[in-house]
């Protein structure tokens, strides 16, 4: 009989407890309307069935909302409940009146999907290394970042590319085990996954060639052989269910990754130095008022912030309200005590990974290492070049701030 380890045990449960009082505090006290680009998915979700349904609107769908180049997945949802809310409601502004409620229902459903991603991400550790299912070693550094909680409060696809490739994680590391002897219905699965995956968001896209990495991974050739056939099968399963909506946005816009706005040449002047180092002064901001626009467009120092805080203040605070808002103007102060405090919980992270990456090397799913890497590498890589070609300054709109 395995030997429980109660601190283990305990100390899951305590977390799991504390992640659900943070959502909840979140529910009642956020309101999804003060998101990053709130309006834009907003409008989205109101012009849903325009954008989709054939022959019910003339209108092009950036005109309907500036998010028009984003996947319909998140948005099916609350879309629905907000048609079905708008038919039964007799009030002024139908509208808005529903937006109150389906703003909640996405915060409850981020919610769900956030504890199924947590569930998937802790099956596959138990997959991998045979230990129990909660698990310290994946519940503590997950729960630690703010950014997540802040994510899944607002209406966006982030979360739903999240879960969806916890899920193909943890489908991988069982295809993996198997040296990829697995049967048409896992074809099936992980390509509608897969495809799920491409109507959440663009960029999810980037997580793609990662997989294509299995084929290079093992000179054992007829493994290459079922790799190469898994690969064909589920890229064309996913092709089929994703591919109209980039066929959609190429026949209305000319291109299959249309976006709001047009980028530059990629050329690395694009961006001033400080978005590439740190001044002396931004970092004395770092730890003293990491919040809009103390650190100007310096991608490392807003990476941080707003990995740990509300740099941009569209949760702790929002900073298009300083005049109304509550204790806004000190929680610069706040946030720089949250970013002193995050150096240690940034530490451990760092060091979770490595031991992560030695606890992998002693399994036979060692080759999972660099699928991660590669993973969070295109994606790091895509975001730089699209900060350097869609060049835009600090964005502060109508808000005055004092830097002295």
């Amino acid at each position: 009989m395995t030997k429980v380890n109660k601190f283990n045990l305990y100390s899951s449960i305590v977390i799991i407890f504390l992640i659900v009082f943070i959502f909840v505090f979140n529910y009642i006290n956020y309101d999804p309307k003060y998101g990053y680009d709130a309006e834009g998915h907003y409008e989205y979700v109101e012009g849903f069935f325009a954008m989709f349904t054939p022959n019910l609107s003339d209108q092009a769908s950036n005109e309907i909302t500036r998010e028009f180049f984003n996947p319909p997945l998140p948005y099916v949802l609350p879309a629905t409940f907000s048609l079905a809310c708008r038919s039964t409601v007799d009030v002024e502004d139908e509208a808005k009146y529903c937006q109150s409620y389906y703003g909640k229902l996405i915060q409850v459903t981020n919610s769900l999907i956030y504890f199924l991603t947590l569930y998937f991400y802790l099956l596959t550790f138990k997959y991998i290394t045979k230990e129990k299912l909660l698990n310290l070693d994946v519940l503590l550094p997950i729960s630690l970042l703010a950014v997540n909680y802040k994510t899944f409060s607002m209406l966006r696809g982030e979360p739903y590319i999240i879960f969806i490739n916890s899920v193909l994680i943890f489908l991988l590391s069982k295809y993996l085990d198997k040296e990829f002897k697995i049967k048409k219905k896992d074809y099936l699965i992980f390509g509608l996954f897969l495809g799920l995956i491409g109507l959440s968001r663009q960029w999810a896209f980037l997580l793609f060639p990662a997989y294509g990495y299995f084929l290079f991974c093992n000179s054992n050739r007829e493994i290459t052989k079922r790799v190469f056939k898994f690969l064909v099968y589920v890229f064309s399963i996913a092709f089929i269910l994703c591919s109209w909506f980039y066929f959609k946005l190429f026949f209305e816009f000319g291109s299959f990754t249309a976006f709001n706005m047009d980028p530059t040449d990629l050329n690395l002047i694009n961006q001033p130095l400080d978005f590439y180092l740190l001044s002396k002064d931004q970092i004395g901001y770092l730890f003293t008022k990491p919040i809009r626009p103390y650190l100007g467009n310096n991608l490392l120092g807003i990476l941080y912030s707003d990995l740990w805080g509300d740099y941009w203040g569209y949760f702790v605070f929002t900073s298009q309200y300083l005049d109304i808002g509550r204790n806004q103007m000190l929680i610069g102060d706040y946030l720089s005590r949250v970013n002193i405090v995050s150096l240690i919980p940034t530490f451990l992270i760092c060091v979770g990974l490595f031991r992560t990456k030695k606890v992998l090397k002693e399994t036979n799913l060692k080759n999972f290492i660099p699928l991660l890497s590669l993973s969070g590498f295109l994606s790091l890589s895509k975001f730089i070049i699209f900060k350097i070609q869609a060049y835009s300054p600090s964005f502060v709109g109508n808000i005055e701030f004092n830097l002295e």
